[in-house]
């Protein structure tokens, strides 16, 4: 792969680094951190992980931040529709020529990533800890990839980190015990750097636990340090090391997102104890107010059409519950896309009962399962399902199959709601074209 030489040069070398390949490990990294004179040290960083709830946890803590009015940085994955969006500064994404020009400073001081090509991933985390440093963040919020102990993220130096619900999910790479997945999630547990930590399964928090004494982080447990409670009005109250704070309202939606919103304030309340100033009412508007698409997002009327990024057993749990709060008593004709290195069994028997018909598409990526592989499956689950040829089709066949007061939903992967999103996208701009 030859050096790039303009910014519209550097974004075709980065698209040609293969988006599906994973390299667990953090030598690269740091080799390209240290050629860059260490621009993660540079400001304070909060870094999550977790296997549900990591994306809204950080967008929530973002946001907050951002009310303060620190200057903030924020690195999630994956992207939905353009890769911009994994990199962000004060809610906006990069833009193609800031980007560009991040790539060729940073292949300029570190010429080995063109020789020896780092992943995707890797490649992505570098850029964005160097932006960060170049537009002088005052804060960072770092999230995970599919793992901790050895994700390209964990070269980072945070000053807090948090840990979101554990399940099982990428167990290939990380195990096929809540125990040994919640251990590499821990992986990104640093000594004194204290660790905010959700409510788990005793199995997963016991190898949490373990790891923070081992390494010496010291300990803030959802249930015996902070909490977030329902109020009679809907509304959160959260009770933690210094707020006690009611009447809280809650932007993202799902009765999931308290368990988030509660994570999201403790690891504020941690950062301001590292000088990073979060006042409580900074706090109240940043809940309010945070944005994370692509979970439980409406994207259309009549019926309503929902988008949802559920790609694992325990998303397609909070799924559901989140269905019976929101749209009781309504039926769903499900739009469902799965990679085939999920496990979609346990997803399928959850999802596929409670659903009035079933349109199986394939997605956009190699790692595609085809639906004609598991359509038997499915119909041992549902007695309307039909595997299509495309994500169009499909979601044409459930929209005609929709009554009025009917959902549309799409999920089963981040793949099929990009999918979505982009075609929603191009359709909205078709429609504001000059005739």
């Amino acid at each position: 792969m030859s050096a790039p030489r303009t910014p519209e040069e550097a974004l075709a070398f980065f698209s040609r680094l293969n988006p599906s390949g994973i390299k667990l490990g953090l030598e690269r990294v740091r080799e390209a951190l240290a050629a860059l004179g260490h621009p993660e040290r540079q400001y304070p960083a909060l870094h999550v992980a977790g296997t549900n709830g990591k994306g809204s946890t950080c967008a929530l803590t973002a946001a907050a931040l951002r009310a303060a009015g620190h200057r903030v940085g924020l690195y999630t994955s994956p992207h939905l529709v353009r890769v911009n969006e994994r990199i962000r500064v004060d809610s906006e994404d990069i833009s193609d020529a800031d980007f560009g020009l991040r790539i060729l400073e940073v292949l300029e001081r570190y010429p080995s990533a063109v020789s020896s090509p780092m992943t995707y991933f890797e490649f992505g985390t570098v850029v964005a800890l160097w932006h960060f440093a170049r537009v002088r963040v005052d804060v960072a919020v770092l999230e995970t990839g599919l793992g901790g102990r050895l994700d390209a993220t964990t070269a980072a130096s945070p000053v807090v980190t948090a840990i979101t619900p554990v399940s099982f999910d990428h167990m290939e790479y990380l195990g096929n015990t809540l125990a040994a997945i919640a251990g590499e999630k821990a992986g990104i547990l640093k000594p004194g750097v204290p660790c905010v930590v959700a409510r788990q399964a005793p199995e997963a928090l016991e190898a949490i636990l373990r790891k923070a004494d081992e390494v010496g982080a010291p300990v803030r447990l959802e249930g015996r340090d902070f909490s977030g409670e329902r109020q009679p009005s809907g509304h959160l109250s959260y009770r933690g090391a210094a707020w006690s704070l009611e009447a809280l309202s809650l932007a993202l939606r799902g009765p999931h997102q308290r368990q988030n919103a509660a994570v999201a304030l403790a690891c504020l309340e941690a950062l301001q104890e590292r000088r990073v100033t979060v006042p409580p009412e900074a706090a109240r508007a940043g809940l309010a107010s945070a944005c994370w698409p692509g979970r439980l997002e409406e994207v259309g009327q009549q019926p309503v059409l929902l988008l949802d990024g559920a790609h694992n057993p325990a998303g397609v749990e909070v799924l559901l519950a989140s269905l019976s709060d929101l749209y009781p008593g309504r039926r769903v004709h499900l739009v469902f896309g799965v990679v085939g290195d999920k496990d979609r069994g346990p997803m399928m028997r959850a999802l596929f009962p409670a659903c009035a018909s079933v349109q199986l598409t394939p997605l956009e990526t190699p790692r595609s399962l085809a639906p004609e592989s598991y359509l038997s499956e499915a119909r041992a689950l549902c007695a309307d399902v039909t595997a299509w040829p495309d994500a169009d089709t499909a979601l044409a066949a459930a929209r005609k199959r929709a009554a009025g007061n009917d959902l549309v939903l799409c999920t089963g992967s981040l793949f099929l709601v990009g999918m979505m999103k982009a075609r929603l996208y191009r359709n909205l701009g078709a429609m504001q074209q000059p005739p």
